[in-house]
């Protein structure tokens, strides 16, 4: 389907946040291994949650969704495969990374499969750091890639893992380790990116009553805490229960980014509710992104109020710690007054697509100037009007969108957002940016 302007008309208003992605993924996988009933309040139900509550219910949880939340009753971390074929995950990379270290606790087999691009992911960095904690994995394609064969049994011990390619490998050990046999203590080696997401784990699982100890070293004796990539993180994670809590969602600083940028692109006010100012969400480095190209940024205990006169100027932008800010920051650099240069994202060439080749070469469609780089690109601003194609990424889909507030422009494969942000036109719609689907 296409996704286009329908309508404009007095950008600004007040709107809610979505729930967000990250943690409700992770809470759901918790409540799902804790002893007890778990409510989750302000769950998002989008194609990658629903994925995670797949999964979770092959393994045993027993889950409900009521008018006002979801009731999980857990397993206790005693996991039994209950599907006779592979479970599909569909397209939810985060899903098949945090579920392939948590099914190796399982008292049977689980295989855990996608969609075409699921099963272009790589999982080899993890399926390697599993391998030192007694965990037997197999690539039923021997890829490296899924489906991926998962067999019962997790001992525990010491592994290592690089940070550079995916948070969620690590996120994976981690909120899995506290089940294992003798606990878990992992190394991540440098560079450590996407730090928040992590803190975003460890955050949740110590509201299912988890706790982890973390310290880090450095390689050399000359080095000080400021050498980034001379640093070892280390988590130590003891045998211990997840117990069940009721836990509410807090709003998506990735998908409220295209409620901000909006705003920051056509000019005008708006208040975005359902936004912590203590988050610890990465992608809430948007705020800083937009103070920086011009907007007014208010930020609220739990909203956020943007205010702009539409004219946005050029920055240089590093986001190895929000890699899923990257297309709304290319699609603003598009927008603004000179050049932006954004760097520090090559693991974004590992998500739904390669989302730096694939960003710049929907951008060149539209006469976009810009170099692309192994890291990030340098884009010019200035577009015209034409036609692009999501490449089945929702956040390219939800970020071109924009585009559309000063210039005509068709997004083919336009539906992908239900894969984070269900009620993405709706949302834009309460803030008078009206988009449909044809």
């Amino acid at each position: 389907m296409i996704l286009k302007v329908k309508n404009i008309s007095d950008i600004g208003g007040e709107v809610k946040a979505p729930p967000s992605k990250s943690y409700s993924h992770r809470a759901v996988i918790l409540a799902s291994l804790a002893e007890g009933t778990s409510r989750l309040y302000d769950m998002l139900y989008s194609e990658d949650t629903l994925a995670s509550i797949r999964v979770c219910e092959s393994l045993g949880a027993e889950i409900k969704r009521n008018d006002d939340c979801l009731e999980v009753v857990g397993t206790g971390g005693k996991l039994y495969n209950s599907s006779e074929i592979p479970i599909d995950l569909a397209n939810s990379g985060t899903t098949l990374r945090l579920m392939t270290s948590v099914s190796a606790l399982s008292d049977n087999e689980v295989i855990l499969t996608g969609d075409e691009s699921l099963q272009t992911r790589p999982m080899g960095l993890l399926m390697d750091a599993l391998k030192p904690l007694g965990v037997e994995t197999q690539s039923l394609k021997d890829n490296e890639k899924a489906p991926i064969l998962i067999r019962p049994g997790y001992v525990g011990g010491e592994t290592n893992i690089y940070g550079n390619v995916s948070s969620q490998f690590i996120s994976s050990i981690i909120l899995s380790s506290p089940l294992s046999q003798r606990g878990v203590t992992l190394y991540v080696l440098p560079e450590f990116k996407s730090k928040p997401y992590v803190n975003m784990t460890l955050d949740i699982m110590r509201k299912f009553g988890v706790k982890v100890l973390k310290g880090y070293y450095l390689k050399h004796e000359t080095c000080s805490q400021e050498h980034q990539s001379c640093r070892i993180d280390e988590f130590k994670i003891k045998k211990q229960k997840y117990l069940a809590c009721d836990y509410t969602v807090e709003g998506d600083y990735s998908s409220a980014s295209y409620l901000l940028a909006l705003i920051a692109i056509n000019g005008g006010k708006a208040k975005i509710r359902n936004l912590f100012r203590n988050s610890k969400q990465g992608d809430r480095f948007i705020l800083d992104i937009l103070q920086k190209m011009g907007a007014t940024i208010v930020r609220g205990e739990d909203y956020v109020e943007i205010a702009s006169d539409g004219n946005l100027t050029a920055t240089d932008v590093d986001l190895s710690n929000a890699p899923d800010l990257l297309i709304t920051v290319a699609v603003l650099a598009a927008m603004a007054e000179g050049t932006t240069n954004i760097t520090g994202v090559a693991h974004a060439r590992v998500k739904e697509t390669d989302r730096i080749d694939t960003t710049c070469r929907e951008l060149e469609k539209l006469g976009c100037k810009l170099t692309e780089r192994e890291d990030g690109m340098s884009i010019t601003g200035g577009v015209t009007s034409g036609v692009v194609d999501s490449h089945g990424d929702h956040r390219l889909a939800m970020a071109f969108s924009l585009i559309g507030l000063k210039h005509d422009i068709e997004i083919t494969n336009g539906e992908v957002f239900d894969v984070s942000f269900p009620d993405f036109i709706e949302s834009m719609a309460e803030l008078g940016f009206e988009l449909e689907l044809v």
